[in-house]
């Protein structure tokens, strides 16, 4: 649905998104200065990564990023810093857990998981189902075949990160890497496939919270521990082989949202339940909500610059 408007609607919060059909999105050729404006920056910001490679598809031609991007201008204006890609650099490598991306950073090719530091310096496995705690350090894990964290703010993603000696994509590194090196609008080509991603399964508030939501879930409901134990939510990492970038990276569409290192609060990619209503595949984002949110829908994936990658 195209919508023409003067001014930016107001953005839906995740609770409603969860039960809505697609959100009302607006062509950038319509929509506010604002809205174009930021939509323009995000396409500048990304340009970098595929420029000068032959490509399949070119950009802004349908099932390119570049279109996916285009084709979606935010229901309400809200910042976001989309930061910049590092400069390329030559025989640049990354961790075995990390895929190189257009020769200037490292990106972790599963979503995030967390072990925790003890006193003693052993390291015990987190709970994905319940958040990080406040006493203790946590590490970002990047591993095939765990259930990812949720559950976990962009705060908190970008403390674990840190202590892993990574750090958080930022907007514009994450939907390079989703991209692949073809620069597609999903992790798998250019078309949507339903099935090849997380991108369909139960919905756990519609199972345990029906009688809340009426008046409105909040975080209590949200961040119930139960919600992502129910069978049909979060699956395992690379559990759905067919979601990965040919540089080998998995599900960063579907499955959790992933956080990313923009201070104004943005996550990407989209969840299990939705991977549209804030754009389409790679082009996906919600910037409803501030670094300190988290839910169950919520995840991460940790990012590093190759030179620290290479020592």
């Amino acid at each position: 649905m195209r919508l023409a408007a003067r001014t930016c609607l107001a953005a839906a919060p995740l609770a409603v998104v969860l039960l809505a059909g697609r959100a009302l999105a607006q062509d950038p050729d319509e929509a506010p200065a604002p809205c174009r404006a930021q939509v323009k920056n995000a396409l500048e910001r990304i340009a970098p990564a595929f420029a000068g490679k032959a490509r399949k598809i070119a950009a802004r031609s349908p099932g390119s990023i570049e279109a996916a991007i285009w084709g979606y201008a935010p229901p309400r204006f809200h910042p976001v810093d989309e930061g910049a890609l590092p400069p390329a650099k030559a025989g640049a490598r990354c961790p075995p857990e990390m895929a190189l991306v257009a020769d200037r950073f490292c990106v972790d090719r599963w979503e995030g998981s967390l072990v925790v530091r003890e006193a003693d310096g052993s390291e015990a496995p987190h709970s994905p189902y319940v958040p990080p705690p406040a006493d203790k350090v946590t590490l970002a894990k990047s591993v095939a075949g765990v259930v990812p964290q949720a559950y976990i703010s962009a705060k908190q993603a970008e403390g674990a990160c840190r202590a892993a000696g990574k750090r958080l994509c930022q907007p514009v590194e994450w939907r390079a890497a989703c991209g692949g090196s073809g620069g597609t609008a999903y992790p798998y080509g250019a078309k949507r496939a339903g099935g090849k991603c997380h991108d369909s399964g139960v919905s756990p508030m519609l199972t345990f919270h029906v009688a809340t939501m009426k008046r409105g879930w909040g975080l209590t409901e949200l961040n119930d521990t139960r919600n992502n134990q129910l069978e049909g939510t979060v699956a395992k990492t690379g559990a759905f082989p067919d979601c990965v970038t040919d540089q080998g990276v998995y599900d960063m569409v579907g499955n959790l949202h992933e956080w990313t290192a923009d201070p104004n609060g943005t996550f990407q990619g989209g969840y299990w339940l939705d991977t549209s209503q804030h754009g389409d595949g790679c082009a996906y984002r919600t910037i409803a909500h501030g670094y300190t949110y988290h839910d169950y829908s919520t995840g991460f994936r940790c990012c590093a610059d190759v030179a620290a990658a290479e020592r």
